[in-house]
Order: structure tokens, then sequence, then C-alpha cells
């Protein structure tokens, strides 16, 4: 059989097989389950002699803090819990920045001109969150150690420039940790403007198939630069427990979190505390959160290992691709043909992230990159999609 039957026959087959969001499969939330009888009507709801059920607590659960602190390398008194998504959280800082300013600047929607570091390829997510906001985005070259500083540095010379977005553990969607050198080249940036700050998107902080992949504490790495104020550091439970249901947060300097808490003393009265007990009983130590979270790397790394499999069969020579050692994504580079081989996996039944998403203003130059989010697809589907898109490719190399 030829390339192009093969096409044909699974054109042919009526697949739906969605390949494009990384979210945990139903064996990974099915982890987290008993997450959901740990509470009753005779629970003890108290957490520090706070009745979990009342108002109150608007930096959340010290239990709970004190829990992620050694996650996320702060402090806990410099933590403060929130809802179900660490989007929501990024959105909301951004936001408010636009209104009120940071820590006493001049809000961001009385300035002409907004710009923002985006390293590429990225996260379309956060890219959403900027055009959105009408904030001009600035690429910035991705390698092997994180992103180009050299680039970073030329840029904050402009007063305009106020953010960067980092995901600096497993990248999304190229799966790279940032070397010791960018984090503390990062940590100890001198950005014109006083307002600028690193948006240290956290997501994948404990998301390991096997051994660990250390990454260094930036907190710390800008604390030894009198720098700390430089960032804000986000993670959540989404692909801990569960995405609908977990727990969120933002870490930073007393400044930092002053100032977000003199804004939320307003917007409310705190957030869910229960549900904040619920993962305090489930995982009680930070151990048991790591032997979770083994449970999701054997999981994932079966998807990521059949992912590597087919694509090692069939497009050697043909293609790029990441070999990630955590997170969800799989970065796939087909040089010039990216949309095509997108709109050919749509014609069979599989659809994959937009082409283009991976860049600002979903425009990449070289028209070269596809996302693979294997994780929420049972094996034989994953098999399936994962074939579709390498006849795609060879039909494009044809």
């Amino acid at each position: 059989m030829n390339i192009k039957e093969e096409f044909e026959l699974y054109k042919n087959k009526g697949l739906h097989i969605d390949l494009s969001r990384g979210r945990p499969s139903k064996e990974q939330l099915d982890l987290s389950l008993p997450m959901m009888d740990i509470l009753s009507s005779s629970s003890d709801y108290l957490s520090n002699g706070i009745d979990t059920r009342n108002y109150g607590c608007l930096e959340g659960l010290k239990e709970c803090r004190d829990l992620f602190s050694p996650i996320i390398g702060v402090p806990s008194n410099n933590i403060i819990i929130m809802g179900n998504s660490s989007i929501n959280i990024m959105y909301d800082q951004i936001s408010r920045s636009m209104l009120f300013g940071v820590c006493g600047s001049t809000p961001w929607s009385k300035i002409e001109k907004i710009k923002w570091l985006c390293p590429v390829p990225g996260y379309d997510r956060h890219f959403a969150i900027l055009e959105h906001f009408g904030i001009e985005m600035i690429p910035i070259h991705m390698n092997e150690n994180g992103p180009d500083v050299d680039e970073v540095e030329k840029y904050i010379s402009d007063e305009s420039v106020k953010g960067l977005w980092c995901v600096p553990k497993y990248s999304n969607p190229s799966g790279i940790t940032y070397s010791d050198e960018v984090v503390k080249r990062l940590a100890g940036l001198s950005p014109k403007a006083k307002d600028f700050r690193i948006y240290w998107d956290y997501a994948y902080a404990i998301h390991d198939f096997n051994k660990e992949e250390k990454l260094l504490n930036i907190y710390e790495e800008a604390k030894k630069n009198n720098n700390e104020d430089i960032v804000y550091i986000f993670t959540s439970t989404s692909k801990v427990t569960f995405p609908g249901s977990g727990i969120s947060l933002i870490g930073a300097s007393d400044n930092n979190i002053n100032d977000i808490k003199s804004h939320l003393t307003i917007q409310t009265i705190g957030y869910d505390k229960i549900n904040q007990l619920r993962h305090i009983r489930f995982f009680k130590t930070i151990d048991e959160l790591k032997k979770h979270m083994k449970k999701h790397g054997e999981i994932l790394k079966r998807k990521f290992d059949i992912v590597e499999s087919i694509l090692s069969r069939n497009l050697s020579g043909l293609a790029k691709w990441s070999h990630p050692k955590g997170g969800y994504f799989v970065l796939l580079e087909v040089k010039g043909i990216a949309s095509q081989v997108v709109e050919r996996c749509k014609e069979c039944g599989v659809a994959l992230t937009a082409a283009g998403a991976t860049h600002p203003y979903h425009k990449d130059p070289s028209n070269s990159y596809i996302r693979i989010a294997p994780s929420s697809l049972s094996d034989e589907d994953l098999k399936t999609a994962m074939e579709v898109l390498c006849v795609a490719v060879k039909m494009e190399h044809k």
C-alpha cells in the first residue's frame, strides 16, 4: 500500500480523536478520586483553628501554603492560595496591572504602548491573554537551555517592556528545563521598567516521568541580587488532582504579595478553604504528594513512549521532535509544512493544536512547529492518531 492509499484509508475510517490539549486522562484523574470522600458530615473542618466552612483567611490555609512552599521554593508566608486555575491568576494579575499598576507604578492602561517578551515556541494561552489586553508581543528565541537571555537583556532597556513569560520546567511545548545559567541571568535582570515582572509559570514543577529534573530556585537567586520583586511564581494542582476543582497559587516577594492583597481584600473575602483542606488531608506530606506524582509519571511515560516509538519508526530523517523527561507535550518540527500537516490530520478526523499556536498572533514564520498532547487518549487511540500524523507528514514529502 502506497502512502496515498494509506491516507485515504484513514480518511474513510470516520475517526474522531483529539490530540490538541494537554488534559489528564481518566486513568490519571482516577488517582485522586479518594480525595472526594476524605471529608464528610462528621469531619473536623478546622485547620489551625480556622473553620474552613466560613469566610476569611484571604491568603489560604497555612497548612496548604506549607505543603506547596518547598515545591515552588518560596516561604509559605509569601504564598497566596487561590482558585482552581493558575492561568486565571496570571490573567487577573495582568488585569490588575492594567487598572492599578504594579506596586504603585502608573497603571498600564494609561501608558501608550505596553510590550511583552514571549519565548517561542511557547504557550498559546499566554499569548491569548496578552492579545486580549492589546499588549504587543515580542518573540524571544528558545534554545536547549531556555530563552535567549541576550535578546531579553536587549529588549528590557525599553521601559515599555513590562513582562516575560516563562515555563521553566518541561516548557510548553518544547519540554526543556531552563539551565542554571539562564535562571541566574533572569534572576539578575535590571530592566528599565520598575514594574517589569517575570511570570514564572511553574506548571510542571513535579511532573517528572522518572528521575526528578532539578530547576534552580529563581526566587532565591533573585534575593541574592536584592531583586526578588522581579518575579511572580505560579503553579496549580490542575494536573495533580482535578483540573476543574484543584487549587492554584502565587508566590512572590513581600512587596508583591502586599500589593496583590491590597486588591484581593476588595475582590474576595476568601477562596475555597474546604477544597484546600481536602488537598491537605489527601496528601498530608510532600513525600506523599511525590508518591502520587510518581503514579502520574508512570502513566504519562507510557504514552510518551508510544509517541517516541511511532515517530522514530516513521519520521527519522523527515522531521525532528523533542524528547521530554516530564510535562505534557512533544514538539514536532516539520520544516515549512506544519499547517498542511494539521489540515491533513483534520481530514482524517485527528484534531491537533492549530499550526502557529506556538507563536504570538498564531504566526509561526517558518510554518514548522506542531504541539503534540498525548496525555488524555487511550493507548489505542494515541497509536492511531500518531500513525495518522506520520502519514500526513509523509504525504507532504511524497
